[in-house]
């Protein structure tokens, strides 16, 4: 793997030097767009909207609308708000993990130690794992600053950059049936279903089936033919009764088991 950050972490006044590594890839295929006539690329072109012809790269620039006007920003507005160039990732604060809410969590990169810096990553590996903490932290990565958590996975420091708050949208325009009442033998019967799927959280059973199978379609059809796929059978509900539906779910659950 090539490395795609070179700095340190910052733990108190101990700097440990580091290389981050990306720690996830796409499983999906890299399609290409053509033309289904004589199967060349699309290309796509920058069109001025008003005058429909091609804009020479050098003549766009970024603005922002505001109050029915745009706002040009040039390169030294972007340089200006720039966080300050560091290549250190401050740790500010520890928290435990599982009061981090999952929807701030965007990717995560591999942390490896330089030479000089070992010793110092295997002091923060262990305290993290046997704290059950995480630290809180910002760096810059391709001029933006980011916010993240350090934390163990295996024996790896990892960096998941997380969002800012202002990032996540307001639930309050969703429409929640919180006035909805739910008797206790529904509620019995749906904890009791829960409890009869819950396991062991083990990722590896989790497949990209959509990825796989049309994989196959693609190299079936390089050889001239066409795989049968199994469609999933979706099975529609007897009845309305939200009771009967979780009696018969819990029953089949258990025929299963």
């Amino acid at each position: 793997m090539r490395s795609i950050w070179k700095g340190s972490i910052g733990f108190g006044l101990v700097n440990i030097p580091v290389k981050l590594y990306s720690a996830v890839q796409n499983s999906r295929l890299d399609l290409d767009m053509l033309d289904s006539r004589d199967h060349a690329h699309i290309k796509f072109q920058r069109i001025n909207e008003n005058t429909r012809k091609e804009v020479p790269f050098d003549k766009i620039v970024k603005g922002y609308h505001l109050d029915d006007d745009y706002i040009i920003l040039e390169d030294q507005d972007f340089e200006d708000a720039s966080p300050e160039k560091t290549k250190v990732i401050e740790i500010e604060n520890f928290v435990n993990l599982d009061a981090i809410n999952p929807m701030y969590y965007e990717t995560s990169y591999y942390s490896e130690p330089e030479t000089q810096g070992r010793k110092a990553y295997a002091l923060l590996l262990q305290a993290l794992k046997k704290s059950k903490q995480a630290g809180v932290a910002r760096f810059v990565l391709r001029s933006s600053e980011n916010l993240c958590v350090i934390h163990p996975v295996e024996n790896v420091i990892v960096i998941t950059k997380i969002r800012f708050a202002q990032e996540i949208r307001s639930s309050e325009d969703i429409l929640s049936p919180t006035d909805i009442n739910i008797s206790k033998k529904e509620l019995d019967v749906g904890l009791a279903l829960i409890k009869q799927y819950t396991s062991e959280f083990k990722i590896d059973q989790f497949k990209d089936e959509y990825t796989d199978e049309l994989l196959k379609i693609i190299k079936a059809k390089s050889k001239g033919k066409r795989p049968t796929i199994k469609k999933m059978k979706v099975e529609k509900p007897k009845g309305d009764d939200l009771y009967d539906q979780l009696r018969e779910s819990l029953t089949k659950t258990r025929k299963g088991a």
